[in-house]
């Protein structure tokens, strides 16, 4: 399926200053935006960072620290007060690497609880924004709207919510674990549902983000379309 246009069918305008190259790929859950912005970033020559990674890490250390996932100000003063740093799929608390703690599935739902509250989501963007400032491709839910709203190439991926079911049952078939596809899918939607109708920084495209529908494409196509466009408007 070709990819679609904005919601207001504008593409990022070519041209443009001096300064660091940002290219933010946002969308749902299972729309392929971290598998993508691995390439892309590879292609370029830039670092990845996967946002997510980031609202993971502070449920996890509120599960550790016996913080409540609702407990706004608790959770606030955390996010607060660690230093995180992502390289690709690695993360790093302060000085600790922890990347083989934040992919387990509670902490999925831990991430988009935690994001729910704007004085994480103001401490972690303030974080990914110092380290996007030499250059970066970004991959998260907000990041064209909230975290580089003026960069000129901003993606928001999308499919719908049977497909990306199936590419997390096939993730979790990788690990040799057996998926429960109605399960999968109702997960998919109530995390769509919290992610688009929260009150800070909801999810949606960018009024000047392209929008690839990714149903029908494999990974390879949308990295092509991804860098095509970008050098389209370099």
């Amino acid at each position: 399926m070709a990819p679609a246009q904005g919601p207001r069918g504008r593409r990022p305008a070519p041209g443009g200053g001096v300064g660091a190259v940002i290219i933010a790929i946002d969308g749902p859950a299972g729309s392929g935006k971290s598998a993508v912005g691995r390439r892309v970033a590879e292609a370029l020559g830039l670092p990845f960072v996967d946002s997510g990674l980031m609202y993971r890490a502070i449920a996890l250390l509120a599960l550790e620290r016996g913080v409540e996932l609702t407990d706004g100000s608790a959770l606030t003063r955390l996010a607060g007060s660690v230093k995180l740093r992502v390289d690709g799929r690695r993360l790093w608390i302060d000085q600790d690497e922890y990347t083989n703690l934040v992919y387990g599935p509670e902490l999925s739902e831990g991430a988009s609880l935690v994001g729910k509250i704007a004085g994480v989501r103001l401490a972690l963007v303030a974080q990914q924004r110092a380290l996007g400032r030499q250059g970066v491709v970004m991959a998260g839910r907000d990041i064209g709207t909230v975290v580089f709203p003026d960069t000129r190439f901003k993606f928001f991926l999308t499919a719908g919510v049977e497909e990306r079911a199936r590419r997390r049952a096939a993730q979790i078939e990788a690990r040799g674990e057996v998926p429960d596809p109605a399960r999968l899918k109702r997960e998919v939607e109530e995390r769509d549902r919290r992610d688009s109708q929260r009150s800070v920084a909801p999810m949606h495209p960018a009024d000047d983000a392209i929008v690839v529908e990714t149903d029908d494409l494999d990974l390879d196509a949308v990295v092509a379309e991804v860098l095509r466009s970008i050098r389209e408007a370099a």
